[in-house]
């Protein structure tokens, strides 16, 4: 009875990995998406919102931030490399949470956090709670998303 209690336990676990892993790759490959539809310039707009860069580092940071979430999120929704790219996805958000965090902190009137596209966005308070339910996924996704992955399936991976 205990072997089917450890069982059942470790299957639930799994599950939640694997939906915690889909839906951060969700996020990720919409976030990507969306900005990669509009042009360069909007997202890197928002980006000089924030204070920390110039115009020059803003554009190209808009035009490579999109496709390393893009990618990213294929990545982590096949479960290849899944622990990297889970690890690499927290580690954005973190970089999110620190920019979103500093414009907060410092009163900068964000109008689009840029999270999904330019098309306005919620208060930096609430962004930033949002990514820290992220955070969550990513972690979960880091510990028990290798569940129904490619990287189960070949017995490896990061």
């Amino acid at each position: 009875m205990k072997r089917e209690t450890i069982t059942s336990k470790r299957t639930a676990l799994d599950l939640a990995g694997l939906l915690a892993r889909l839906a951060l790759a969700g996020v990720f490959i919409y976030a990507g998406a969306i900005k990669l539809l509009a042009p360069a310039e909007e997202f890197a707009y928002a980006i000089e919102t924030y204070k920390v860069t110039g115009p020059q580092l803003s554009l190209w940071a808009a035009y490579i931030m999109p496709w390393l979430e893009l990618f990213s999120g294929l990545l982590l929704a096949a479960g290849i490399f899944t622990r990297f790219n889970a690890l690499f996805c927290g580690a954005l958000l973190l970089f999110f949470e620190v920019l979103l965090g500093q414009a907060w902190l410092r009163g900068l009137p964000v109008t689009s956090c840029g999270c999904f596209g330019s098309g306005g966005s919620n208060s930096l308070g609430y962004e930033f709670l949002q990514n820290l339910v992220f955070l969550a996924l990513a972690y979960l996704a880091f510990r028990r998303g290798r569940f129904f992955s490619a990287d189960g399936a070949l017995g490896g991976g990061a």
